[in-house]
């Protein structure tokens, strides 16, 4: 990722209008909810505005080509859409009009300005007034409408389902696998033919086991274990081998390019492969052979490696054990196989250990888990903890990626490097970083900005520190906003945060596409028929786009559960901690169960008049000085659970009587104080007696 990247031709207002006037442009187009467009270009100042009529029949996220047609006044520019390179988006939730010669799908969303023409044979059954998914079959020229075709019925299904799949096809995922991959998917045969086995290393006689979650399906990795008679421990990192059932060119392939990635949801997984592809055939199941591809290491204790193989093999899995399981047995040093997950664990150690004695840096932010019940409706919210089994796992998938990724950084192709979709990470935000120090150090941590590494050992010693106080979270989390983004990339620059020169993702081929292409190029290096892909950088990119709409959808689906539990709260007080500060009010997150709500400055004008100051992180009274700060904890009353917003809204509950610190000016707004202030002491002690039933 240069540095220099992001840097453009873009002409400044005091420069002459007419410098790009008439030129055309790429970029992304966000619409918004008054229908007005602007199309974000990569290093430009100001975004290009479009109105609603020179949209085309462009979308919200649609890659596109604009044409410049004016520079207004003030400096914004102008122009119109003359080119849809890219759809964000294929198919649309809405309800169904349908008349006796044709039906329409009207969307959901209102920054979609066409209705989807639904001709009566493609209506499903549908009737008006039902919920329903179109698939866009002709996008047509502007001037008319799309024409899809409906996939799915909706009526009837619960609004939490249907919240999910709208979550899902925002972020352009498709649903469903088209028949053409369904088809190639279920023709390919389970049996593992003889004269491929021949071809690869034999590991099936070697004690193998993996260790998943609970409640996984598909186990991409599998670990290997034996002690040699040199002394060295040899251990396999085994990886199912997506790549020799997903060739280039299949529908198949094609599908799991474009999806590029599977998502998680809290009630379901929409999967990068078809089920027969990931649960099945590439599924490292216990007592079935599989093929896989491998890094095998012959290693000490210590975690020093010294030597390594890389190839195809298969494998024979012994045992799969969830990650309590493991955990276990690595807590008392019992279970089967214990020798081996206990000296796996002690290696474990040693190399992360040794990682962040090298710079690594020791991100574990907290992670939710909802339970739900059989509606899919949230019962309960747990926080995730990566113990040392998940640590063991973690680190041997490490040592693989970065073996694979200095293995072909180091070859050549006529002395050009090899096109590789590396996982880079660039330094921290220089300004973020500032800013994060000089907030931390009201807690009393200090950080050292002078270099990558001091910045990396003085994180690691603040995240130590924080362990088990109350500001962990928030500071975990504000820490993690300094740091840059890890994408794929060509351009090797190294991945700052795990301290490695070299990185990539080779061991979740099930999940990921990158993975996918690193095992082709990988087995392309071990036959000496290195083919140079120049779209190489346009695919990471591609990768890195729809991993970051994956996580949105990630993020949206558990603010969606998080409003659905609290729906089941609204009216009791919980104890929280302010996690965010604008000057519209303050964000807060509970500390038991991790919802974050809103409280509006409004709602705090009935103790003082506050300000935001942004140096601070804080909302400072006017007449009390009293602050509200990242950080703090507070008592919150739960007020509101909007799902279709998926937004909670939190009143403040005041502990503590209003001090005056000095002399204050009336307030602007010369309201009665009174009559809110009553109002909130009702609220608090209907919040205490609905607490005390």
């Amino acid at each position: 990722m240069s540095k220099n990247k992001g840097k453009s031709n873009y002409i400044p207002k005091n420069k002459k209008k007419s410098s790009i006037e008439g030129t055309n442009k790429v970029g992304i187009l966000d619409i918004t909810r008054s229908g007005m467009g602007f199309v974000v270009i990569e290093g430009w100042e100001k975004d290009v505005m479009v109105r609603e009529n020179d949209l085309k029949n462009a979308i919200n996220g649609d890659k596109v080509k604009v044409s410049i047609t004016r520079v207004s006044s003030n400096g914004r520019p102008e122009g119109k859409i003359i080119q849809i390179i890219e759809r964000s988006q294929e198919e649309f939730t809405g309800i169904l009009e349908v008349s006796e010669s044709f039906g329409f799908l009207i969307p959901d969303k209102n920054n979609i300005n066409f209705d989807i023409f639904i001709p009566l044979k493609a209506l499903k059954g549908g009737k008006t007034g039902d919920k329903a998914i179109a698939h866009i079959k002709d996008w047509g020229n502007g001037k008319k409408n799309p024409e899809g075709e409906i996939v799915e019925l909706l009526t009837g299904e619960r609004d939490n389902q249907v919240a999910m799949k709208e979550i899902l096809l925002d972020a352009g995922f498709q649903l469903r696998f088209s028949e053409a991959a369904l088809k190639e998917s279920e023709a390919i045969p389970d049996i593992l033919p003889e004269a491929e086995i021949a071809k690869r290393k034999d590991c099936r006689d070697i004690l193998t086991i993996t260790i998943d979650p609970v409640d996984a399906k598909d186990f991409d990795d599998a670990i290997s274990f034996r002690l040699l008679k040199n002394g060295l421990y040899e251990i396999g990192v085994h990886i199912a081998d997506v790549s020799h059932y997903v060739t280039p060119g299949t529908e198949l392939d094609k599908e799991a390019y474009q999806r590029a990635t599977s998502v998680y949801l809290p009630d379901r997984v929409l999967p990068m492969l078809p089920e027969h592809i990931s649960n099945v055939l590439c599924s490292l199941r216990p007592n079935e052979d599989k093929f896989t591809f491998s890094a095998i290491f012959q290693m000490t204790e210590q975690g020093e490696v010294k030597q390594y193989w890389i190839g195809r093999t298969v494998i024979h899995s012994d045992k799969r054990f969830t990650y309590e399981e493991a955990q276990e047995i690595i807590e008392t040093g019992n279970g089967p196989h214990s020798e081996a997950v206990l000296t796996l664990d002690k290696i474990a150690k040693n190399l992360r250990a040794e990682r962040f004695k090298k710079g690594a840096i020791n991100f574990s932010s907290q992670e939710i888990r909802f339970r739900l019940d059989e509606d899919g409706v949230p019962i309960g919210i747990v926080v995730k903890e990566s113990k040392d089994a998940n640590k063991l796992i973690e680190e041997f998938m490490l040592l693989a990626n970065r073996t694979v990724a200095a293995y072909v950084g180091k070859k050549k192709v006529n002395k050009t490097e090899i096109p590789f979709p590396y996982r880079i990470h660039d330094l921290p935000n220089e300004e973020k970083l500032a800013n994060f120090a000089q907030f931390a150090a009201r807690f009393g941590y200090k950080l050292s900005l002078n270099n990558p590494d001091t910045i990396a050992a003085s994180f690691n010693q603040l995240l130590k520190d924080v362990d088990g106080k109350p500001e962990q979270h928030i500071l975990e989390q504000l820490g993690i906003r300094t740091m840059s983004k890890a994408v794929y990339s060509t351009e090797n620059i190294g991945h700052y945060g795990l301290g490695f020169e070299d990185y990539c993702h080779f061991t979740s081929p099930i999940r990921r596409y990158p993975d996918v292409m690193v095992h082709r190029i990988v087995q392309q290096v071990i036959d000496n028929e290195v083919k140079l892909d120049k779209q190489m950088e346009m695919k990471c990119q591609h990768c890195s786009d729809r991993e970051r709409k994956a996580m949105e959808a990630e993020r949206t689906a558990d603010k969606y559960k998080q409003v659905e539990f609290m729906s089941k709260h609204v009216g009791e007080t919980f104890e929280a901690l302010i996690s965010g500060v604008a000057a519209t009010g303050f964000w807060a997150e509970t500390i038991e169960h991790k919802c974050e709500g809103m409280i509006s400055i409004a709602d705090l004008n009935e103790i003082d008049e506050f300000t935001f100051v942004e140096s601070e992180y804080a909302l400072v009274g006017f007449s009390t000085n009293r602050k509200f700060r990242i950080g703090d904890k507070i008592n919150i009353l739960v007020e509101r659970a909007d799902l279709e917003k998926r937004q909670i809204d939190f009143g403040y509950v005041d502990d503590q009587p209003a001090k005056k610190t000095k002399k204050a000016a009336k307030p602007k707004d010369k309201k009665d104080k009174a009559a809110p202030k009553e109002q909130k002491a009702t609220k608090q002690t209907q919040a205490k007696k609905k607490k005390e039933k």
